[in-house]
């Protein structure tokens, strides 16, 4: 690294902490503004914010491993995830933003009542805001470790200290700035992010041992240009080839996990920090199009010059093992950016891991402070007496996240744990909002169970992931189902509240709106279920036609987005004749 390199860097970390004292003195009216925002989010810094935050530091890396191992099409193994993300664009984002609440654990006691869903909401608040949530920090933390490792070349001991260092930096202009200044530096991050990723493909596809595109097919085998995997093999993944899916592992992907299983940024019908966006939105149409605009962008603008990095590092680094095939990325880097770009890039890195560590601090304090302090510890404090202690719990979850990171070595498959962990979960978290036999029950055994079915299967089974998705998930329906129906239901008052506040409609509430005639309940799911449809279209289409044209094959590139265009003019069109705000009554 260069001098100019050096003063990129300290640029980028100035303007983060300018952007967090300006918003400092908004932040601190109340905890409204401090974690919502005064829900006064446009859609476009909403979703912004959703997709900067799911950019972690080792996104790129990720991606890299995946294309080295199984060609373009290892990216299934996260691509599947779209169908619940715009389940939840059409279905539950007006839901949440409707609902009025400050976190989506503090829905626990706004659908449920009594003892089980006190005891829900306090125990979701401590274990989703202080110990998972300063687990994944500190898998972040390490990750960022990992490329400051492989960059600079010294040890990690010596690489802790900045990597600490900045975090401290986040945590500082968190605390002061809350969730308004963590959503414009999340943009403003986010932007570097990505046209330091940019500049790296382009860089890396012009060296002459790859010479462009064209050169670049030549020197790959074609199973590394597929999009999709071949389905029918035995083996799931059929390393140093095309991505290979059994049948039951292809349904496994595509029709289970992307509502069955929990996972962070992903939670079927919304939730986490996702959640926190939408609820942050100024109203139902921004909140419904900041997780479209999200779900858009993280499929469909973010991966490509990571994949064609990735498919580069095959050539730069052959010698690179199975293990160790994701430090491509950062050895391109290292060894082919010129002064200046070498700093924007090590910017992108902070950058992306910021982003990622503000949300988590911000939203993860929330809980502490809204779904425990406040609930159970002092419920008559004042607003600037809460946004103090916010500001505090803050630096605490940092502290503690460090205290984490020296702990955590590997994080490797730590995805495919929580995935099998939670699965059968999700669908207690989807049919919570639409049916109101639901109580808290159901959620606690929805949570519970699947350990036990991991448990059983990881020690007295030979079955592998994801095969393991079909006996956990219906493991856990029947226990949480069991438990509902043993356990009695929610009152019915706090149900007919519930019902006012968001309305749903559909079959699942007719036995709650007899009799309820000042409500107007939400209808057209046959549209919304077409309008879902279009947007899986609309987005797998986007990302295939700028794949096909990234890579030199513009008439199907065009195709695709010709296809995914008129896929978007159809959700356009449907709510725009029925109403974006009312779309659904």
């Amino acid at each position: 690294m260069q001098l100019i390199d050096w003063i990129i860097v300290a640029a980028y970390f100035l303007l983060s902490v300018i952007i967090g004292v300006y918003y400092s003195k908004r932040a601190g009216k109340s905890v409204g503004e401090f974690f919502l925002s005064g829900r006064n989010l446009p859609w476009w810094l909403a979703g912004t914010s959703m997709v900067a935050t799911t950019f972690a530091a080792d996104t790129p890396l990720a991606v890299t491993e995946l294309v080295a191992k199984n060609g373009i099409a290892g990216n299934w193994l996260w691509w599947n995830f779209l169908f619940g993300s715009m389940l939840t664009v059409f279905f539950f984002a007006r839901l949440w933003r409707r609902a009025g609440i400050l976190t989506d654990v503090e829905f626990v006691e706004v659908r449920y009542s009594g003892k089980p869903a006190s005891f829900l909401r306090g125990f979701k608040a401590l274990y989703l805001g202080l110990f998972v949530n300063t687990v994944i920090i500190g898998w972040v933390n390490v990750a960022m470790v990992s490329i400051l490792t492989g960059f600079f070349g010294v040890s990690e001991e010596i690489v802790r200290y900045y990597v600490f260092g900045a975090m401290l930096i986040v945590a500082i202009y968190s605390a002061l700035s809350g969730l308004w200044g963590v959503a414009v530096t999340d943009a403003f991050q986010f932007a570097i992010a990505m046209v330091g990723t940019i500049v790296l493909a382009i860089v890396v596809v012009n060296l002459p041992d790859i010479n462009g595109i064209s050169g670049l097919k030549e020197k790959l085998p074609e199973w590394v240009f597929k999009f999709t995997p071949v389905v029918g093999a035995e083996k799931e993944l059929a390393y140093g080839g095309v991505l290979a899916l059994s049948v039951s592992s292809f349904i496994a992907y595509i029709f289970v996990q992307w509502w069955a299983s929990w996972y962070p940024g992903a939670e079927p019908g919304g939730g986490g920090y996702v959640a926190q966006r939408m609820m942050s939105a100024k109203d139902e149409k921004h909140s419904l199009l900041a997780t479209l605009w999200f779900t858009i962008a993280h499929y469909c603008i973010r991966p490509w010059p990571w994949i064609i990095v990735g498919l580069a590092t095959l050539v730069l680094y052959p010698e690179l093992g199975l293990d160790d095939k994701k430090l491509g990325y950062i050895y391109a880097m290292r060894d082919y950016l010129p002064a200046g770009l070498k700093g924007l890039l090590i910017a992108a890195f902070f950058a992306a891991y910021m982003s990622t560590i503000a949300t988590h601090l911000n939203w993860g304090t929330s809980y502490v402070i809204n779904d425990f302090y406040r609930r159970f510890v002092k419920r008559d404090g004042s607003e600037k007496h809460y946004v103090f202690v916010a500001r505090l719990v803050t630096l605490i979850v940092m502290v503690v996240s460090v205290l984490i990171t020296l702990i955590i070595k590997t994080i490797s498959g730590a995805w495919q744990f929580i995935i099998e962990a939670s699965a059968g979960l999700g669908l207690v978290l989807i049919l919570r909002w639409y049916w109101w036999r639901i109580n808290a029950w159901s959620e606690i055994v929805a949570m519970i169970a699947p350990l036990f079915g991991y448990a059983y299967i990881k020690f007295f089974t030979k079955i592998t992931f994801p095969e393991t998705l079909f006996y956990i998930v219906g493991f856990t329906t029947a226990s949480w189902l069991l438990a509902t129906f043993i356990t009695k239901p929610v009152d019915r008052e706090h149900l007919v509240n519930f019902y006012r506040r968001v309305h749903p409609g559909g079959i699942g509430w007719k036995k709650i709106a007899k009799g309820i005639r000042d409500v107007n309940p939400d209808s057209g799911y046959i549209y919304l279920f077409l309008d879902w449809i279009s947007g899986i279209v609309l987005v797998y289409m986007s990302l295939f036609g700028i794949g096909k044209i990234v890579l030199g094959e513009y008439l199907i590139g065009i195709v695709y987005l010709l296809i995914g265009l008129i896929a978007g003019l159809v959700i356009y069109w449907d709510l725009s004749k029925r109403g974006w705000e009312k779309a659904i009554r």
